[in-house]
């Protein structure tokens, strides 16, 4: 098993991140069994004003070229892809068409 975390940021609007979080706690069923399917066996998201923060835990078999691939042929995944993007935003950091950047570790108490 394999942990990563990753960040996204979300437009600073109090509406606009209501409604995000609205559809984060019943998300389509067709976005739940992407996510299953690419081998994520966890994933959490949290928020701190607009600042987004995810954990994904991971098998073996997961790859996010290949999670890519099959997000970029489901029509259903980037119909919600197209609707979140209405509320996310890029990071300042971030290139051409990324959205969720991976996080460095820097810190792990043993």
């Amino acid at each position: 098993m394999k942990r990563y975390a990753l960040a996204l940021d979300l437009v600073d609007d109090e509406k606009l991140i209501a409604e995000y979080e609205a559809y984060h706690q019943s998300i389509w069923l067709e976005i739940t069994q992407s996510i299953k399917s690419a081998g994520i066996v966890n994933m959490e998201i949290y928020r701190v004003a607009n600042r987004l923060f995810m954990i994904m835990e991971v098998g073996d078999n997961f790859s996010f070229d290949a999670k890519a691939k099959a997000d970029h042929a489901n029509p259903k995944v980037q119909e919600w892809e197209t609707l979140m993007w209405k509320y996310q935003q890029a990071l300042p950091i971030a290139k051409e068409g990324e959205k969720w950047l991976l996080m460095d570790k820097i810190f792990e108490l043993k």
